[in-house]
């Protein structure tokens, strides 16, 4: 199975209905061939957010998920952890996601992207870079952010109306859109673990296949 196969199904045991928003029709060909559902979508979207509110924009869903492409062994309980708060919450526009860094390579690599947050749950700063920095380290818990969102329907229409900003260029991170903007993002500490690295280099595609081996044994 392809990367976006199993990403597609995976969602798909925890939601109504799952779309692939793509501009490629090379994936648009793979969906349809395994019976999924894709729309073409614009290739100018500055982020997946902006992208996903292309589609929305036509849905009648009060919540829409978005779950990156590149996260094939995503768990359908860790859909459900950020959906579930924004069913008991309508103060909360955007949810996501976060697990904790166990390793020293896992912190100090740029496609981990690290998060902390206040007292309450709610994201301060997302980064590339190591936060909170361990100048003293036994009051640090480092937590990798998941490519998992939920959002309401209407701030995700609403997002798509501002432009990208500073922070959100220089970090390549969609996200911090939403705080410069002085909005919440509710950040939930997974019940689960990762079990294989989203798949962004030739390194994670080969921890994944190794991973496959071992589960399929």
């Amino acid at each position: 199975k392809t990367m976006i196969q199993r990403t597609v199904e995976q969602a798909s045991k925890a939601v109504d209905q799952v779309i692939v928003a793509t501009d490629d029709q090379r994936i648009m060909d793979e969906v349809a061939s395994f019976g999924g559902i894709a729309i073409l979508t614009r290739k100018d979207h500055a982020s997946g957010s902006d992208r996903i509110a292309e589609v929305a924009k036509d849905l009648k869903a009060e919540i829409i998920v978005n779950v990156q492409g590149d996260e094939p062994f995503i768990q359908p309980g860790q859909i459900m952890e950020v959906v579930e708060p924004m069913l008991s919450d309508d103060e909360i526009r955007m949810c996501t996601s976060s697990v904790r860094i166990t390793t020293d390579e896992e912190l100090r690599k740029p496609g981990v992207v690290k998060v902390v947050t206040d007292l309450n749950g709610d994201a301060l700063y997302f980064s590339r870079a190591i936060i909170p920095y361990p100048v003293k380290p036994e009051y640090c818990e480092w937590r990798e952010h998941l490519g998992i969102y939920a959002y309401q329907r209407n701030f995700l229409l609403e997002f798509i109306s501002w432009e990208p900003t500073r922070l959100e260029l220089a970090e390549g991170l969609e996200q911090m859109r939403v705080l410069e903007h002085g909005y919440k993002i509710r950040v939930i500490e997974s019940a689960y673990s990762r079990v294989a690295p989203c798949i962004d280099t030739e390194q994670d595609l080969a921890q994944a296949r190794a991973y496959l081996r071992r589960f399929s044994r």
